[in-house]
């Protein structure tokens, strides 16, 4: 599955849960929900790292928990470009791709 067919997928998704509890997704919400679930990926990390409490989770639960979270941040990363007509794939080359240490070395 490419960018833009996860992309859809999410939105289906996102639109669906909105629509059946009444959410508004304002530019507001979409922002808010990204903070939202990169705290949720922090205390995910912490937990799994030792360094916040387990809840009484076994090992391949912290990790499924750290797998989900980190999948929630990538979903919420969508939707948030896909609401600000973020073409991801662009802005991520645009803003990554002359680091690539190819084009570095040769100053390209």
């Amino acid at each position: 599955m490419d960018l833009r067919e996860l992309s859809d997928e999410v939105e289906a998704v996102s639109a669906h849960y909105a629509e059946r509890h009444g959410i508004d997704r304002t530019d507001e919400w979409f922002v808010l929900k990204l903070g939202e679930e990169v705290g949720e990926l922090t205390q995910a990390f912490l937990a799994r790292s030792g360094q916040a409490r387990r809840k009484g989770r076994t090992d391949d639960e912290m990790e499924q928990g750290f797998r989900d979270e980190v999948a929630d941040v990538l979903a919420q990363v969508l939707l948030v470009a896909r609401h600000f007509d973020v073409p991801l794939d662009d802005a991520v080359r645009d803003k990554w791709s002359k680091w690539h240490p190819d084009r570095m070395a040769t100053g390209t």
